[in-house]
């Protein structure tokens, strides 16, 4: 397996930083201030140091489109060797699924620590009211249904400019609502990310469907006992007081969305210890097209939760899958997309 230092991508970086550098609906740089400053005390792997080599776990702001947004940043612990002349270095921005936080999401997939260990930055924002905006429809909650696109993009663009972020190698990943949201980042963004994990979400259908519109690596991580939002989707949801829950396809069909957008062809199926994965491969003849897959892991005896947790689930999410870390999983398919079955 090739690490994140060793592993070249021929992706369109110039073009991804274009696109990031080139947002209409977010503030002026004159009006988004740099990061604040590290909080003393705050939640995380460690404090403020006020040195320029800050310890991971910082919580930072941003303004855009009017909102100061939250977000927790974790940064590679600094190292005798480390120096500017190293380069720069991927990215994670990390979602947290709905009626959570970022703490939250951190403590459950302990991101953080695997993440920082392979020299990646990874950043946990706060989504608005506690969720995300996954789908394309608006409503009462959510009037503006790009307005987390838009955050999204600007966040990256503030972190390639103030933490050496490689526009190269973005990537986007999350949990249920924020899996649905790394998901709706890869669909309308393909050019933008190098790679984008979910788990536990799907994409939306009926009047909030979103739509993969280019090629990008997905790998979607699914239980098969999910009793809150089903492996076959929940095309019909039911009526929530307090923000409407979106419809979404099935996990296969996410995937399958995904594959056709990379113009893949038939998928391989294989039956791995606790898990089946199906791998579509996407097409790498196209002028800067990914080397790269598209692949659902369907974990046995996994309810709505993330797999390897050692977080216990809210009651009713179901069991926590043992056969498997997605943390490691998927950071191992940032590093090397291409693997799989039918190579």
């Amino acid at each position: 397996m090739s690490s994140f230092g060793e592993r070249s991508r021929r992706r369109p970086g110039v073009l991804a930083l274009a696109l990031v550098l080139a947002l209409a609906g977010c503030a002026t740089d004159s009006d988004r201030p740099d990061a604040a400053p590290p909080s003393r005390g705050s939640s995380g792997t460690g404090g403020g140091t006020g040195t320029a080599t800050a310890a991971p776990g910082t919580r930072e702001q941003l303004r855009v489109d009017g909102d100061v947004r939250q977000y927790l940043l974790h940064r590679p612990a600094a190292t005798p060797a480390s120096s500017a002349a190293d380069g720069p270095r991927p990215l994670v921005v990390a979602f947290h699924g709905r009626g959570a936080d970022a703490a939250e999401l951190r403590a459950k997939t302990r991101l953080e620590k695997a993440a920082t260990a392979r020299g990646m930055l990874v950043a946990f924002p706060e989504g608005l009211g506690h969720g995300w905006g996954a789908g394309t429809r608006a409503t009462k909650q959510r009037p503006d249904p790009d307005l987390d696109v838009r955050f999204t993009e600007a966040l990256i663009k503030h972190l390639v400019r103030t933490e050496r972020a490689d526009p190269e190698r973005i990537y986007v990943a999350g949990f249920s609502n924020g899996g649905s949201m790394a998901l709706r980042m890869a669909a309308e963004r393909p050019a933008l990310l190098a790679g984008a994990a979910s788990v536990s979400g799907q994409l939306p259908t009926g009047d909030a469907a979103v739509e993969p519109t280019g090629p990008v690596p997905v790998m979607v991580v699914y239980g098969a006992d999910d009793p809150v939002r089903p492996l076959a989707g929940l095309p019909t949801p039911p009526p929530d007081p307090e923000e409407p829950i979106l419809p979404t396809r099935s996990a296969r069909d996410t995937a399958a969305a995904f594959a056709a957008a990379g113009g893949a062809g038939e998928p391989v199926t294989r039956e791995e210890k606790g898990y089946d994965r199906t791998v579509w491969r996407l097409r790498a003849d196209a002028p800067d097209a990914p080397d790269g897959t598209v692949q659902l892991l369907v974990v046995h005896d996994a309810g709505h939760t993330w797999p390897g947790s050692t977080v216990p689930p809210p009651e009713g999410f179901g069991p926590v899958g043992k056969a498997l870390d997605a943390t490691d999983t998927i950071l191992d398919f940032f590093a090397d997309p291409a693997p799989g079955p039918g190579r």
